[in-house]
């Protein structure tokens, strides 16, 4: 019986932590890391920010901006991107790492990069033409998803 009341009372406060970890709240593009609001200011100079907000979990923290056109980034706790995705428009070609600007050039002539995502291991990317192609640390093309 005190093994079951020991288990309920760490269950109660893992689904308690959780609750409280996933914590989004509003902020000013200034009040984010140095790096992304250079990031901002370089990249999306024109875009106007329709919401900013800080995502806070249980062991992470990240931020996320959406402009009133639909175009959304994201990033990690000290303002790398994590995430660029254009509705409308292509990705600035100045994030997109030489290897896979030149891998989709070469392979996918008329289609321009909508998303890129990036994580510790690899890149994705979204095309014009709704394929999704993820590449390994070293831009070897990993994955094609239509």
């Amino acid at each position: 019986m005190k093994k079951l009341l020991v288990l309920f009372v760490c269950l109660f406060t893992m689904q308690a932590a959780t609750v409280r970890a996933d914590n989004d709240k509003p902020v000013k593009v200034e009040q984010m890391p140095q790096q992304a609001q250079q990031f901002i200011k370089k990249h999306f100079p024109k875009r106007t920010v329709a919401l900013a907000k800080m995502e806070t979990g249980l062991f992470s923290k990240s931020y996320e901006v959406l402009f009133t056109n639909g175009d959304k980034l994201e990033f990690d706790s000290k303002g790398a991107w994590t995430e660029v995705n254009c509705k409308y428009s292509a990705v600035p070609a100045e994030i997109i790492p030489a290897a896979i600007r030149t891998h989709i050039t070469k392979n996918y002539p008329k289609t321009k990069i909508m998303k890129i995502e990036k994580d510790s291991g690899d890149y994705e990317v979204e095309l014009s033409n709704k394929w999704e192609i993820k590449f390994d640390k070293k831009f070897n093309v990993i994955d094609i998803d239509r």
